[in-house]
C-alpha cells in the first residue's frame, strides 16, 4: 500500500505543479501580450492623472453613487459591499475620476487587506473604524506592488481607495472622520 500511496501522491503533485504552471505561463503570455501591443500602437495604456472620458463613459465603471464625507472634503463613492464586488474592486477600471473613491463596505472589523492585482493607476489607501475614524493610510499604492498586499494594523471596517494624492490634497490625516450614510 505505501508505494502506491506514494505513486498517488506524486501524480497529484505533479498534477498540480502542472495547474500551477500552466497558470504562471499563461498569465505572463498575456502580459507580454499587452506590451507588444502597446509597442506596436494597438493599446494604449491610461495615463495616471489623464481624465479625457466623458462622464457617460466613467459611468460605466461606477453606475451607482453615494456622497461620503472624508474628513472636510465630500466625494461620490462606488460601494462594494459584497463579496464579489470586494474582491473585483477597481482592477480593471481605467482610472478613478475626480471626486471619485471606492468604499469597500466589509460589514465586520478586520485588518482587511488591499493589493493591486489588475489595476492600472497608482491610489491612496484609507482603513475606516466603524466609528468613522480613520486608522490607516498607506498612500501612493502602485500597481507594481502586486502581489504585495496592504492592511491596517488596527482594526476597520470600511476600507477606501482614492485617486493617488487624495490624502494628501485634501488635508486627509489618522484620527479624522469619515461619514457615510446608512445603506438600510
Amino acid at each position: 500500500m505505501k508505494i502506491a500511496e506514494r505513486i498517488v501522491m506524486v501524480v497529484l503533485a505533479l498534477i498540480i505543479l502542472g495547474g500551477v504552471s500552466w497558470f504562471y505561463f499563461a498569465y505572463q503570455h498575456q502580459q507580454q501580450s499587452l506590451k507588444d501591443a502597446v509597442a506596436r500602437g494597438e493599446y494604449q495604456l491610461p495615463l495616471p492623472g489623464k481624465k479625457t472620458a466623458s462622464e457617460e463613459e466613467w459611468r460605466t465603471y461606477y453606475p451607482e453613487l453615494i456622497p461620503i464625507v472624508i474628513a472636510s472634503t465630500t466625494v461620490q463613492a462606488s460601494v462594494a459591499d459584497s463579496l464579489p464586488e470586494r474582491i473585483k474592486g477597481l482592477s480593471g477600471t481605467p482610472y478613478l475620476p475626480d471626486g471619485i473613491v471606492k468604499l469597500f463596505a466589509f460589514g465586520a472589523e478586520g485588518e482587511h487587506g488591499i493589493w493591486m492585482k489588475d489595476m492600472n493607476y497608482p491610489i491612496d489607501i484609507i482603513w475606516v473604524s466603524k466609528s468613522g475614524v480613520i486608522v490607516h493610510i498607506q498612500k501612493k499604492v502602485t500597481p507594481e506592488t502586486y502581489p504585495d498586499s496592504f492592511s491596517s494594523p488596527k482594526p476597520a471596517w470600511y476600507v477606501i481607495e482614492a485617486p493617488a494624492g487624495f490624502t494628501e490634497v485634501n488635508g486627509v490625516s489618522l484620527g479624522d472622520t469619515v461619514i457615510v450614510p446608512s445603506q438600510e
